[in-house]
């Protein structure tokens, strides 16, 4: 159903003035096309792109020799090279600005906080390069760190892109293990880690957990000061060091950056690893450079020194993709810790405090913020915010109707969808359109997004899969150890031959926007008909009874059938009446066909570390099978609680 009237409309001035209108005018100037629209301007950038490409180099002032050719083989997706000939260091491009200004500005809960202007954080990049190099670490060598979202770490990221080291991280709340079966993987020959961390208002202790992976990982380790002892910790870590004592021997000077080619290795991030060891996913220093510059810079019209926030850890890819902000100059507002501590203010406080122009978060938190009843309209002076992003998963109808009821009412929102296969967005926000309820505005520029049907065909209309049919430069340019390519074919390509395969249900709207029904290998089939589960989500989240909802297909009589489980609001208990009326609700708001045979309260729902529920896993347990990577969960425990269920057993 779509509703009569947009929820924003930008301005004449957007229109005129944003970034991306006065990119989109360059571009016609420069290659003598007039765009008629942000459509034809899109087609444009996928047809030709190799001229697009190098127009955002040129246009965002990318730091490099750019050489003659932008695109090779850009016909065959696997073996498609940008800017084969271009030389580059990925740090030198986000160390853009020099002086006293706020680069970063970091809250610990209500436990720390911190400014950091452009030239401290020169600074330390340069004594960590040179830590590095004395510590034997150069190109193509690995440095793992498992730290907070916290100024530190953003400064030993920028130091081994300097030197072209390869960086890796994950959050302090991952286990022993979890850890392991990440770093252990690409063998770094540094481990980072914080000496604690705090966690609703509670400090965390990590020693034993650092001595244990500094341990195995057979490499030594350095100490970062946060929350508890570092001296400590690293006294009682086998070959550790403080981050104090790591670069006491080097004064700061000029940052010496490696001119590296576009394809050089700089990030390995890693799957959520619910079903088996996490792939390593290898991205370029260019390609994540680019595509960064491109969502940054024109869909979200970031500008020098406006603030810049996303709620993140390091163990999520919107961390890498905050991090870029500072290629556009822009300052970052860093957080660690509970969202929901002291209370669920604490990031609107932070916003008004320091005047966010753009809040990233999940859809999540959007719907907590609803359900705990706070309305940061009425008590957050939040003028100065212009775009609310959100992405981990699909963002409700409700949820965009109540940013605007309860968040601001003029406020750009942008329900944004890619992930950590890309480092990037697939589908995204655009200032030049308006902002529809329940809808992903539409495709990033230079992106052949599209979606098929299971014969390969183009689908207008109906639901299908989640396609883009020509290569990019955020694609991965490997898995680590996947000598041959068998594992990145088979995670992208084994569906359709030359096409890049997502993995998510989506469908195309009437306004050229899109929705994300779910991820493809979690819909649902009752009597073959592909049900995403974002569909059922939607209804029965917005029941006050409901705090949350995981939904499976479990096998049953030659069929599948859909289950629906519950985690309800406090004191509220699994009546027939309130099966009925979630059924009704599910009826009423979707269809016949989404109605749950089954509907079973739980006390909590698995979920992974960056807070998406792991519906795969669940089903494999109420299968009786093994879940192989309890390690990448937030709570673990909770699978426990889908453990042969009676309910499920008739």
């Amino acid at each position: 159903m779509i509703d009569e009237a947009p929820l924003w409309v930008p301005s004449d001035q957007i229109l005129k003035d944003s970034p991306m209108a006065k990119f989109i005018a360059w571009c016609g100037e420069r290659h003598g096309v007039n765009f008629t629209d942000y459509d034809a301007f899109h087609t444009w950038s996928v047809e030709r792109r190799d001229d697009f490409w190098t127009a955002i180099w040129d246009f965002c002032g990318v730091k490099g020799a750019r050489g003659e050719r932008a695109l090779i083989d850009g016909d065959v997706m696997l073996k498609a090279r940008f800017f084969p000939d271009a030389e580059l260091n990925f740090a030198e491009n986000l160390l853009s600005r020099t002086g006293a200004g706020d680069a970063l500005i970091f809250r610990g809960e209500d436990k720390a906080s911190d400014r950091w202007s452009w030239d401290r954080l020169t600074a330390l990049v340069s004594r960590l390069q040179q830590a590095y190099r004395a510590a034997g670490i150069g190109k193509g060598d690995r440095i793992a760190a498992m730290m907070p979202n916290m100024p530190e770490t953003i400064a030993a990221m920028l130091a081994a892109a300097s030197i072209g080291a390869v960086w890796s991280s994950c959050s302090p709340d991952f286990g022993e293990q979890g850890v392991l079966d990440r770093f252990g993987q690409i063998a770094p020959k540094l481990f980072i880690a914080c000496d604690g961390y705090w966690y609703a208002g509670k400090l965390q202790d990590v020693s034993a957990k650092i001595a244990a992976v500094t341990a195995r990982l057979g490499v030594p380790s350095v100490i970062v000061a946060y929350a508890g002892d570092a001296a400590a910790v690293a006294a009682a870590t086998p070959d550790a060091t403080t981050l104090e004592d790591f670069v006491a021997p080097f004064e700061a000077r000029p940052v010496e950056y490696v001119a590296l080619p576009f394809s050089h290795p700089l990030y390995i991030l890693f799957s959520s690893g619910t079903t088996g060891v996490p792939k390593c996913i290898v991205h370029s220093a260019g390609g994540t450079l680019l595509q960064h510059l491109k969502e940054h810079r024109l869909h979200c019209g970031l500008t020098e020194g406006e603030r810049l926030f996303y709620f993140t850890t390091c163990g999520w890819m919107m961390w890498n993709w905050l991090v870029s902000g500072l290629a556009i100059g822009a300052t970052l507002c860093l957080f660690d810790g509970s969202p929901f501590h002291p209370d669920g203010n604490v990031l609107f406080d932070y916003a008004a405090d320091e005047k966010f122009a753009i809040f990233g978060t999940s859809a999540k938190y959007i719907d907590a913020v609803r359900k705990g009843g706070f309305t940061p309209r009425t008590t957050h002076d939040l003028s100065s915010l212009r775009l609310m992003t959100s992405t981990g998963s699909p963002l409700s109808p409700e949820g965009f109707s109540f940013v605007y009821e309860g968040i601001k009412p003029d406020v750009q929102l942008a329900s944004i969808s890619g992930g950590t296969d890309i480092v990037s967005c697939f589908v995204l926000g655009n200032p030049l359109k308006p902002v529809w309820r329940g809808e992903i505005q539409g495709p990033g520029l230079g992106l052949a997004v599209d979606v098929w049907n299971d014969e390969g065909q183009p689908v207008r209309g109906e639901k299908g899969e989640l396609v883009c049919t020509r290569a990019f430069p955020s694609m991965p340019i490997m898995f680590w150890n996947d000598p041959d390519g068998a594992k990145y074919r088979a995670a992208y390509f084994e569906r359709f031959d030359n096409v890049w395969c997502h993995g998510d249900f989506a469908e195309w709207t009437p306004h050229g926007g899109i929705v994300i029904h779910g991820r493809s290998d979690a819909t649902l089939n009752p009597g073959g008909v592909r049900i995403g589960t974002a569909e059922i989500y939607n209804q029965v989240e917005q029941m006050e009874e409901v705090a949350e909802a995981l939904c499976i297909g479990q096998d049953w009589d030659d069929d599948v059938r859909v289950v629906l489980f519950v985690r309800l609001a406090p004191g509220v208990t699994l009546t027939d009446d309130l099966v009925k009326a979630i059924k009704t609700r599910i009826r009423t708001g979707a269809s016949p066909r989404h109605v749950p045979a089954k509907i079973v309260a739980v006390a909590d729902i698995p979920r992974t570390k960056s807070g998406k529920i792991v519906e795969l896993a669940v089903r494999e347990v109420v299968h009786g099978r093994q879940v192989k990577n309890k390690e990448a969960l937030a709570n673990p425990e909770a699978l426990h609680l889908f453990e042969g269920l009676a309910e499920l057993g008739r």
